[in-house]
């Protein structure tokens, strides 16, 4: 084992399964969505929080449910409406009689894992609710600040905007979750294991219930520490500003990235270097990650629209645009 990983008690082939052991749990009930499971756990051991989007049906509840059943970790789901209130997320204060004291009801934020379901279809003041306690683990009620046992993870489901009885994300919120994910449709043959598993007397519920957690709230943090210690060459450390002031730049760029992207991009390389069994990042972990955290952070003006130019295509452009370094 070597020194930078001596504080971890793991190696980095032991972390590199430890990682496997989850994706290969959260298959048995979620196939077809490798891709979706790897960015959520690269989310996960980098400390940040995930923003889920894509139409009802592709499986965005199933796979945090599933990752909850993974590690042994505490798990609690709230399903936004028009009428939530910011009280019923994080809790509020009571009124005792008998005691003449007012006590802390603690709301669902106070947990490990926190499903945050269609946060889209909640107004803005409730959204604002999750703020501290993404930005800072803490939560404040009435003055009093407690902190949040770690690991802890806000995943949140939105469907498309287009979409009746949805609200855009404040830009203060959407900077907060380190990635965007979409789900896509999946493929013919993983549609058909899909179709096998739950027409075989079993629902969805029933699968997720029999998983066995394969790992424990101290290792994640473990791994997280080992992950957060990985080499970065100086070369990839510009290589990451680069892309992310190029944002700021670009032609119909209105808002690029801020320095929060920055931060994420190398964070979440180091854990895909670690998911790939490597204790160095490589400027194609850079490359890999950045998409994703870039996607929800760039608003592009209506010229840029109307030439059919999406977050998509304009991050493939500034990534080809920019040089990779050689190490």
């Amino acid at each position: 084992m070597s020194d930078r990983a001596s504080d971890t008690k793991l190696t980095l082939e032991e972390a590199f399964e430890a990682v496997n052991k989850i994706k290969r749990n959260i298959n048995q009930v979620l196939i077809g969505q490798d891709n979706v499971i790897e960015k959520v756990l690269t989310v996960l051991l980098a400390g940040g929080h995930v923003l889920l989007e894509g139409v009802p049906g592709l499986g965005k509840t199933l796979l945090v449910r599933a990752l909850s059943q993974s590690i042994q970790v505490e798990f609690a789901r709230v399903q936004f409406t028009p009428d939530l209130m910011p009280s019923d997320v994080v809790g509020h204060s009571l009124y005792d009689m008998k005691t003449g004291q007012f006590t802390t009801k603690q709301g669902p934020a106070f947990t490990n894992i926190l499903l945050a379901d269609e946060i889209n279809r909640a107004p803005a003041k409730t959204q604002s609710a999750l703020l501290e306690v993404m930005q800072e683990q803490q939560i404040t009620i009435d003055g009093k600040t407690t902190a949040l046992s770690a690991p802890f993870m806000v995943l949140a489901t939105q469907n498309p905007l287009d979409q009746e009885g949805t609200y855009p994300l404040p830009e203060a919120e959407l900077d907060r979750f380190m990635m965007k994910v979409e789900l896509q449709y999946p493929t013919e043959k993983a549609e058909i294991s899909l179709l096998k598993l739950n027409t075989s007397g079993q629902s969805n519920e029933e699968n997720v219930n029999k998983l066995c957690p394969v790992i424990d709230a101290q290792t994640i943090e473990h791994i997280k520490l080992m992950a957060s210690k990985i080499i970065v060459d100086d070369k990839v450390y510009e290589y990451a500003v680069d892309i992310v002031r190029k944002t700021r730049e670009w032609h119909g760029v209105i808002h690029g990235a801020g320095v929060r992207a920055s931060i994420n991009i190398l964070k979440a390389a180091k854990v895909n270097a670690l998911m790939n069994n490597r204790d160095f990042v490589l400027p194609d972990d850079v490359k890999t990650v950045s998409p994703n955290i870039l996607r929800h952070r760039l608003t592009l003006s209506a010229e840029l629209e109307l030439e059919g130019v999406n977050q998509e295509k304009l991050i493939h452009d500034i990534l080809e645009d920019t040089e990779a370094p050689r190490l």
